[in-house]
């Protein structure tokens, strides 16, 4: 239980509580001094009184009590009461050795007809048995316990009668027994609501991690889109703008204009998602205005954009792109994103495209499906090293994963670079 569990308790509670805590942890570090205190107790309640006044059948003890039972010297008293009580000592650590040990006192000490308050010392290691011990060993201790309660009926026969006797003797020990078995079901329950709080709270932080780690994912992903497509625009329009400059300086001006808008409209959409993330970090009020996420209506503008940069783009649709909900819009135009990138990144690193290379884009719907085609003429060269795929590759490939869709990549057979991926718009419970 922690300061936070005992703010909802009363000024009482909370106090009894927190000595309870002290009084655990003390008993944690220094494990004897509350067996020794236990010992010291009973000797005090129960030894002292037999010392001082000889026993149980003297003082005002009617006649036949002290008939019934034999007088024992003060050095056999003592001894019989060490052998009683001091066992205890070991009660919590080696219960079945204390009860063991005590019972074989208590019957010596009555089979010589002897009466001892320090007899509650038995009481007490039964008690002991059923908090610590294994429970396997309460059969036979409860049988020991039986026996000696008989041979103490038997002995006080002439003062109570055997069942009376017998009645007395062995609910006590059932109380003793029944006590001890609650306390240890209770601190089972505690030692399990406490497990189940500890596991909660593991679980908690290992779903705040699982969360963490898939946000830093999902805006890599955005960031690698981002970045990738208009640095790739920026590089292919500088390069075509420097060889401009000295057949067509009129043309080298306009590619400098469209790097820059190329480049301010990566700043834009950088400024979103990085808005996006301090409005989620609980940032400021009042900050910059965010434009919508893009959706398929904005992929004519993409492949305006990427035509600027010396691509020629065929691009057409077929069926009701209104009624797509924003993210798969949002998957589907990363998608064309990523592959209209690639193919920007590898015609303008090859050198067999001065005759330019044409992109046929077509997005379909097609009942619960949406078909994306991205097929190039260009170079057919994968996506990242041999044998190995792509971030980009990867990326497209998590994303249509959302949507329980697949995405396929690899050479055509006449020469070029082909993209398609399969969405599926049938609802689902975990799509976002």
């Amino acid at each position: 239980m922690t300061t936070d569990d005992l703010s909802g308790m009363g000024p009482l509670d909370a106090r009894l509580s927190r000595g309870g805590q002290r009084l655990r942890q003390a008993d944690r570090t220094h494990p004897w001094v509350l067996d020794t205190a236990v010992v010291g107790l009973v000797f005090l309640m129960f030894c002292l009184p037999d010392l001082i006044h000889g026993g149980v059948d003297d003082g005002d003890s009617p006649r036949r009590f002290k008939l019934a039972f034999t007088h024992l010297p003060v050095a056999g008293m003592l001894a019989f009461q060490t052998g009683l009580v001091l066992p205890l000592l070991w009660r919590r650590r080696k219960p079945l050795v204390a009860f063991a040990a005590i019972t074989a006192v208590f019957v010596l000490q009555w089979s010589l007809g002897a009466a001892l308050r320090a007899d509650v010392a038995l009481f007490v290691a039964l008690y002991s048995l059923a908090l610590h011990g294994r429970l396997r060993q309460l059969t036979w201790a409860c049988a020991a316990m039986a026996g000696a309660m008989a041979l103490v009926a038997v002995r006080v026969s002439s003062v109570v009668s055997v069942g009376d006797a017998l009645f007395f003797l062995l609910s006590t020990a059932t109380a003793a027994l029944a006590l001890g078995l609650m306390v240890r079901i209770r601190r089972a329950q505690l030692a399990g609501l406490r497990e189940r709080a500890t596991q909660l709270e593991i679980e908690r932080d290992q779903r705040s991690r699982l969360a963490t780690a898939t946000e830093r994912t999902r805006v890599a992903r955005e960031m690698h889109d981002i970045v990738g497509h208009n640095l790739s625009v920026i590089i292919t329009l500088a390069d075509a703008g420097a060889y401009a400059m000295d057949i067509a300086p009129e043309r080298g001006k306009e590619t400098l204009h469209l790097i820059g808008d190329t480049g301010r409209q990566a700043l834009g959409e950088l400024r979103r998602v990085l808005g996006v993330l301090r409005e989620a970090g609980g940032g400021p009020p009042g900050g910059p205005e965010l434009s919508p996420q893009p959706g398929i209506a904005d992929i004519e503008a993409l492949c305006t954009k990427v035509r600027t940069a010396g691509l020629e783009v065929v691009y057409r649709t077929s069926g009701d792109m209104d009624s797509l909900d924003s993210g798969v819009q949002l998957t589907a135009y990363r998608i064309v994103q990523e592959a209209l990138t690639n193919t920007l990144k590898h015609t303008s690193t090859s050198t067999s495209t001065d005759s330019g290379t044409r992109v046929h884009l077509a997005i379909l719907v097609e009942d619960s499906r949406l078909n994306i085609q991205v097929q190039d003429t260009g170079p057919a060269t994968p996506a990242g090293p041999p044998n190995q795929e792509g971030h980009g590759l990867v990326g497209m490939r998590e994303r249509a994963a959302l949507y329980g869709g697949t995405v396929s990549a690899g050479p055509t057979g006449g020469g070029g670079w082909s993209v398609e991926a399969v969405l599926d718009l049938t609802p689902q419970g975990g799509a976002r």
